[in-house]
């Protein structure tokens, strides 16, 4: 895991270095009148979460409370919120301000999501360093956005 926990450490350090809160964002997130929690299940190492973590915690810093948990401290939690039988991360958990469950974010955004999809039903003309590729240059260049934007939507 150690080169992927240093690697994973340092594209976090890129996208807080390069993450620009988003005025219009900040607004929608201001009408929303959202008192609740976030917490985001995570690990460093992890290439997904490292792309948009960072940008997440930053946004919602100073207006939600924001909690960190590592899955593999304790994985009883990420169990609950599997993706498709497994334990993908970044979760993103939107909890109301009792702490009640309101609304699920994760792992990646749509796009990724789709260019997932596009590799798993053909590894052949869309071979995985390919996929990789698209979405490191994908995330690089988001920085975060499309993620606040889903999150947005569900509170």
């Amino acid at each position: 895991h150690n080169e992927y926990y240093e690697l994973g450490i340092q594209r976090m350090n890129r996208t807080l270095k390069t993450f620009k809160i988003d005025e219009e964002q900040l607004n929608v997130l201001k009408s929303k009148n959202f008192n609740g929690k976030i917490l985001i299940i995570t690990e460093p190492w992890c290439g997904d979460a490292s792309a948009t973590v960072p940008a997440v915690s930053k946004f919602f810093e100073g207006h939600n409370d924001v909690r960190i948990f590592y899955r593999d401290s304790d994985t009883s939690l990420i169990d609950q919120f599997l993706t498709n039988g497994t334990q993908s991360i970044p979760k993103i958990l939107i909890l109301n301000e009792d702490f009640s469950l309101k609304n699920v974010w994760g792992p990646r955004p749509q796009y990724g999501t789709e260019l997932l999809k596009k590799f798993k039903e053909n590894p052949e003309s869309y071979p995985r360093e390919e996929f990789y590729n698209d979405l490191q240059v994908y995330y690089a260049k988001n920085k975060g956005k499309d993620a606040i934007q889903e999150i947005l939507e569900l509170l």
